[in-house]
């Protein structure tokens, strides 16, 4: 846990090589892999998802107690079995790509994922002559406000099908394109596991009410590709709830991914309709070599973007996207998380443009404890709220996290040496003016 304080392809072919990306794979059993950016967490039992689950309550509470205004980062798959996360990904996955599908066959193919527009007697048609569902059982699916006046349906209220409430999931079957028979599209749970799965969910429960008591703001952070599409949509579920009065549960976007500007633009547009406020950390992501390598291995696309620049492109979309958001609603809330300087510059120069001033808290900036502090120290004497991530945890596992930057970021030798530069310039001047020792120093 992180604890910190202030300072899809519309046509078929290649489905079944992208659903090999949510099947588990003795292979990458031990996700740790060419990951020394973050803590990773194995399923012994339920009891030892509890103790996780403690760590996180007391990772709260000192975060609440160090500040005002603080943060406290949790991992899901530290309060369940993955393999749940796994499965519940492959519903999504599938649940979205069938979406996509319809939209083809209505001739949408290669709109903007929002801009897609299903007719809604049309995909009933399409329903029942897949034998997926007659009219008159589809029917109630497509009655609402929004639905009864445009008669036609978007991802969103597409996706708001698949709900726990509903249990709808666990009736419908999904055509496999490949070989023409209908699937369920969520093999049912055994017992146990469907107990497993509502345990997560009562963990996040309390993580969640605590975090609101407490006031500090709960960040979930992003995992690997296969488990993400379950982790975004239980945190989604939980902003939701918690986030009606302000920006209690963030969720995170991993913007080396391809798919993370469509995954930003889509759950901004669901808080707009429901009215929540939105809240993200936005990361450029720490598997990418384990995601890789488990594409190349297992044989199917990979999510990554090709390229440091384009995942740098990405990163500016999607905070641009979201600056705007904040703009014209004030709902909206982002974390910069990053030690990239041009990044940072951009945030600065765009939220002048707009007209957000540091005082409305609805962007912050956070890096590392030791690092990046010549960003860090100017941020926070110019008024911007900026905190440092505290990792939490066994030092043995801990202090590989700190050690991401070496990795990830190429200038990271140039700026060690700039801050050691800046560092030794400040000592000069201070014994050159006689106050390298004092009081206001």
């Amino acid at each position: 846990a992180g604890l910190c304080g202030p300072s899809p392809s519309s046509s078929t072919p290649g489905a079944e090589q992208r659903e090999k990306q949510y099947r588990a794979h003795r292979g990458f059993g031990d996700r740790r892999g060419g990951v020394i950016s973050a803590r990773t967490y194995f399923y012994a039992d339920e009891a030892k998802c509890d103790q996780h689950m403690e760590t996180f309550l007391r990772c709260i509470d000192a975060s609440s107690g160090s500040s005002e205004d603080g943060f406290s980062a949790i991992k899901l798959t530290a309060l369940g079995r993955p393999q749940f996360l796994l499965q519940f990904s492959e519903v999504l996955v599938k649940w979205r790509r069938f979406f996509h599908q319809m939209a083809a066959e209505q001739g949408q193919a290669g709109r903007a994922v929002l801009e897609m527009k299903l007719e809604a007697e049309k995909l009933q048609e399409a329903l029942a002559n897949l034998g997926i569902a007659t009219k008159a059982e589809s029917r109630h699916w497509f009655t609402g406000e929004n639905l009864g006046v445009s008669g036609t349906v978007d991802l969103l209220d597409w996706n708001s099908l698949i709900d726990s409430r509903t249990k709808l999931s666990k009736l419908l079957l999904v055509p496999n394109m490949q070989t023409g028979q209908l699937e369920p599209l969520l093999s049912r749970f055994t017992e146990e596991e469907d107990l497993q799965m509502k345990r997560m969910l009562q963990r996040m429960d309390v993580l969640a009410k605590r975090a609101t008591e407490k006031g500090v703001r709960l960040m979930v952070d992003a995992e690997q590709s296969y488990f993400q599409p379950a982790i975004s949509r239980l945190t989604l579920e939980m902003q939701r709830r918690f986030n009606r009065d302000r920006a209690i549960i963030f969720n995170t976007y991993q913007c080396y991914l391809k798919e993370a500007y469509d995954n930003v633009t889509v759950d901004v547009e669901l808080s707009r309709r429901e009215g929540w406020h939105f809240g993200t950390k936005l990361v450029r992501g720490a598997y990418m070599e384990q995601e890789r390598e488990r594409a190349a291995q297992i044989g199917y696309e990979d999510p990554i973007n090709p390229t440091y620049e384009k995942t740098n492109e990405m990163y500016h979309r999607c905070l641009d996207y979201i600056l705007e958001e904040i703009k014209h609603s004030r709902k909206a809330n982002v974390m910069v998380a990053s030690h990239n300087e041009d990044t940072v510059k951009f945030t600065l120069r765009r939220m002048m443009e707009l007209g957000i001033h540091p005082s409305e808290k609805k962007v912050y900036f956070g890096q590392l404890l030791g690092m990046c502090d010549q960003i860090t120290f100017p941020l926070g004497q110019a008024g911007f709220p900026v905190y440092k991530y505290v990792p939490y945890g066994p030092v043995n596992e801990v202090l590989p996290y700190l050690s991401r930057r070496a990795q990830e970021n190429r200038g990271f030798v140039q700026r060690a040496n700039r801050e050691r530069d800046l560092l030794w310039r400040e000592v000069k001047r201070r014994l050159l003016a006689g106050s390298l020792f004092g009081p206001n120093h």
